[in-house]
């Protein structure tokens, strides 16, 4: 059995930001521009998602599977905007998902989270 590695560890979460295991990385809760626009936000979300990344040495391109989480789902053509913009091709597959964040942000608060597998083999 091969070493699970975690990175970007928050002890106050319990949560970590990356594990890699055998030949992927999976990564939860990446967010960023929170109370900013939906676009802010889902930049924000892919910026989080490559600091990450770049803890493994990988990119946006490493990646192969995605869920999207928005507050509200008619945001999709937003985000496919910018995975076009940011993944020069190297699109995942993906879902996206309405839900409702606990977060303390209420409705001008967080709006979009993304958590992904990235092949690191």
């Amino acid at each position: 059995m091969g070493e699970i590695e975690r990175y970007d560890v928050s002890e106050e979460w319990a949560h970590s930001g990356i594990i890699k295991a055998g030949d992927f990385c999976f990564l939860g809760y990446c967010v960023g521009n929170v109370g900013g626009t939906i676009e802010e936000q889902i930049n924000g979300a892919f910026d989080n998602m490559e600091e990450r990344l770049a803890l493994v040495g990988l990119t946006l391109e490493s990646v192969v599977q995605m869920d999207c989480l928005f507050r509200d789902v008619w945001n999709i053509p937003v985000m496919e905007k910018i995975i076009k913009e940011r993944f020069g091709g190297k699109y995942p597959v993906r879902k996206s998902i309405q839900t409702e964040f606990a977060h303390v942000g209420g409705k001008e608060g967080l709006q979009f989270q993304v958590d992904a597998v990235a092949y690191c083999g």
